[in-house]
């Protein structure tokens, strides 16, 4: 796209540049929404001759130094002898009789709409109606004008002529930024061991708008190696804006601190992190209305000189400048952080900004696609994220609940809810004996219950903001549209299920395989790259993230020196359930004959909380003298903090902590140096079997008969392999990984090993260990 291009939808052009007020998200009723096309399609079909509904515009404008490309569609227009009008539907709650002829952001958009079709048609005058349909009566109200081509000319100019001093302003910049990033160089004095390789596949794979999927062990430096040639690609006009998606804040850092060095190289480049909005809001409760939040109140009448103000003054928009100016503008600190995404050439954030149906930011993905280079960091975390994503449940007892709530003070919405309750109630019966009920297909009698139960609580919560009920009825009503959301996509890839859980009933709409929703929501951009340094076996990942034959996979060797890592392996211990009772002491043993030859820092990694503790236990016991640290089910960032600042360079007497495959600790942890001396396995990290797992199993199984390793033995390896990265961080570490369990030995486990872990040696027993770890440490 040339750099003077501008394409715009007629809605967003009016939406930004007629903005003003408060941002007040009470609730006036969503659901609208879902019935908004059968709306549109209803009046769109009432009979009236010469009546064209859905109709495209495309507007292709050279303007004071600018193409504009304006893009939108027409719900109707009516063709009556002489006369053409532009009709604009509307739904709303309102009555009729309170709907006036001044709503400047319905008939702007007409307008535009009106001007467009008059030029390309050769009209002098349009006549223009906005048709309201009210949701609850079924009600129809017309409003129409007729305007000459002067007046809507002179309105759509007005426009155009503010739209277009933001985009002076951001072509300034990129004209800037694609200077800097010409002269810009790698920012390292020479490229690590697979580093080149890596750019080199990533710039070649955004030219192309293809796919890549990249295996690279600690210490390539992933985020470097991928954000710079995808900057490169920005410079050079092959992709518009880098969206970098992770799953962990530490990870978002990484890419933050990537941006800065670049930046120390020349590079001018403008990059916003976006923060959950009950992390970032300045307020106790989230009430985003001008009642109760003064930042709310004319946010819109201060936002345009906020963005002005960061955007002159800064390049990173990351948490703590957001909410500077914020806080200085006194606006929204998370619509705030949205309306800069649009601003910036890279945002980082979650997986759930692109991928979730539920909150992907829509200005970007919901009407079409981009030249978006999508960067996804530990992508071996999207298989069971996008899972949750898919994925959508309910559980039965707030349908009781809220059912005795609303008996006496709003009958019919107790009827709707007694429905469903009543539904759940069935099912469980079909259960019998089993705990579960499996279903091949989704349940259409339960959806349509759902669908009039949020059409009843939606009259219903638009009037009572404050009366008894409320909160747990809005919550309620917000997680339905989710499940009826989700239910949309249902299709092979999906199944239902219904589980007791003690006292309660849960109803989950489970997806089994998000490889196609996956590749479908990638195409919303232009390329994007899969990396992770535990990304094998790497055809699975393709095969689980939507990837498919055709696209590109790279599987790079470890850029450390390999006899940096001792690598053990004990076949002699068991720690499958069955057997685990048995191996407590064994395993505390091994942990003190791995630590006590060379004073410091470790970490002991467990398949649970209930193994983890009971080795601690008889670990204190054995061995008083250790200190040691035990992570919890529950930690406070405090407690994390903590946890981890115990483990400190130069330490000459024994740490010990104790934690989860899996867990916080295990992935994207740096302790570098002596923070970190070595650390023990214990299992080969299955998840713990249960009814979605054994699901998932039975799936790929009939799918590709891989069922078992899709479902248990892959992502447990995953997690040993994450584990087991946290020892050697840079290349002056050096340190050793102790593997504990049987299977290890077994082929289907060893040949998940990576290439650099082909040295490991064997022991069984504690002398084998003290003898090769002196030998180890002795060499220093």
């Amino acid at each position: 796209m040339a750099s003077n291009e501008i394409r715009i939808s007629i809605r967003n052009l009016v939406e930004f540049t007629l903005r003003s007020g408060d941002i007040d998200n009470r609730f006036i009723g969503v659901s609208r929404a879902l019935e908004g096309t059968k709306i549109h399609q209803k009046i769109q079909k009432s009979g009236i001759e010469g009546y064209n509904a859905e109709v495209p515009l495309v507007y292709r404008l050279e303007y004071k130094g600018f193409l504009l490309i304006c893009e939108g569609r027409i719900d109707g227009v009516i063709k009556e002898d002489s006369r053409v009008t532009i009709d604009e539907i509307k739904t709303t709650a309102k009555p009729l009789e309170y709907i006036d002829e001044f709503n400047i952001l319905h008939w702007a958009q007409a307008k535009c709409y009106a001007y467009i079709y008059a030029v390309q048609n050769a009209l002098v005058n349009i006549d223009v109606q906005l048709t309201y349909y009210q949701i609850e009566t079924e009600e129809i109200k017309h409003i129409r004008k007729t305007f000459t081509i002067t007046e809507i000319s002179d309105f759509f100019f007005e426009l155009i002529d503010k739209y277009l001093k933001w985009a002076a302003l951001t072509r300034n910049w990129e004209i800037q930024r694609n200077d800097s990033i010409k002269s810009l160089k790698f920012p390292f004095e020479k490229y690590r061991s697979g580093q080149r390789e890596l750019a080199i596949a990533v710039y070649k794979t955004i030219s192309e708008g293809r796919k890549l999927f990249v295996h690279a062990p600690t210490g390539i430096g992933k985020t470097i190696s991928t954000l710079f040639p995808a900057v490169k690609a920005i410079g050079e006009e092959k992709t518009s804006k880098i969206f970098y998606l992770t799953a962990k804040t530490i990870t978002r850092q990484v890419a933050e601190e990537s941006f800065e060095i670049m930046r120390e190289y020349g590079l001018k480049f403008k990059t916003i992190t976006l923060t959950a909005k009950e992390k970032v809001c300045f307020k106790e409760n989230a009430w985003c209305n001008p009642e109760n939040c003064e930042y709310a109140k004319g946010h819109y009448d201060r936002v345009d000189n906020a963005i002005i103000d960061i955007y002159t003054s800064e390049h990173s928009f990351v948490r703590d400048v957001v909410e500077k100016y914020a806080k200085k503008h006194k606006i929204c600190p998370f619509e705030f952080s949205l309306d800069l995404a649009m601003w910036a050439d890279s945002v980082i954030c979650d997986y759930n900004y692109a991928f979730d149906p539920r909150v992907y930011l829509k200005r970007f993905f919901q009407f079409n696609t981009g030249e978006y280079t999508f960067l996804i960091d530990e992508a071996h975390n999207l298989v069971d994220r996008s899972r949750e994503m898919f994925s959508a449940e309910l559980y039965k007892r707030p349908f009781l609940n809220l059912k005795k709530t609303f008996k006496t003070k709003k009958p019919t919405l107790s009827k709707a809810l007694s429905k469903v309750n009543s539904m759940f109630i069935e099912m469980r019966k079909e259960c019998g004996k089993e705990n579960h009920l499996v279903c091949q297909k989704g349940l259409k009698e339960l959806y349509q219950a759902l669908k009039e139960l949020v059409k009843e609580s939606e009259t219903w919560l638009t009037q009572n903001g404050m009366s008894e009920g409320y909160d747990e009825m809005l919550e309620l009503y917000f997680e339905v549209l989710a499940f009826i959301k989700i239910a949309e996509l249902y299709d092979e890839r999906y199944i239902t299920y219904l589980e007791k859980d003690q006292s309660d009933v849960k109803f989950k709409i489970f997806c089994l395989d998000p490889s196609h929703l996956l590749g479908e929501a990638i195409k919303r951009g232009k390329s994007a790259i899969f990396f992770s340094a535990t990304l094998t076996p790497i055809d699975y990942f393709v095969d689980i993230l939507g990837g498919n034959e055709s696209d590109y996979r790279i599987l790079l060797n470890s850029a450390f020196e390999r006899d940096n890592l001792c690598l053990l392996i004990s076949h002699t211990i068991s720690t499958k359930f069955k057997d685990r009772q048995n191996s407590y002491a064994h395993i505390a043993q091994y942990i003190y004959a791995v630590i006590s030859q060379n004073p410091g820092n470790y970490l002991v990694f467990f398949p649970s909380y209930k193994y983890m503790n009971e080795v601690h236990l008889i670990f204190n016991q054995m061995y008083p003298e250790v200190k040691s640290l035990l992570q919890t089910g529950i930690m406070s960032e405090e407690e994390r903090e903590h946890f981890l600042d115990s483990f400190k360079d130069d330490v000459r007497e024994l740490l010990v902590g104790f934690a989860v495959l899996g867990g916080i600790f295990s992935e994207g942890v740096d302790l570098m140096g002596d923070k970190l001396l070595g650390a023990i396995i214990v299992g080969v990290g299955l998840p713990q079997l249960c009814l979605e797992r054994n699901i998932v199993m039975d799936y790929f199984n009939r799918k590709n008969g891989l069922g078992y390793e899709y479902a248990y033995v892959y992502p447990g390896m995953n997690k040993v392999l994450q584990a087991a990265g946290r020892v050697i961080r840079s290349e002056e570490d050096r340190g050793v990984v102790l593997l504990i369990d049987q299977r290890f030995s077994n082929n289907l486990y060893k040949k998940l090993f990576p290439a650099h872990w082909n040295h490991y040696k064997t022991v069984n027993n504690i002398k084998g260990i003290n003898g090769i770890l002196n030998n180890f440490w002795g060499r220093l």
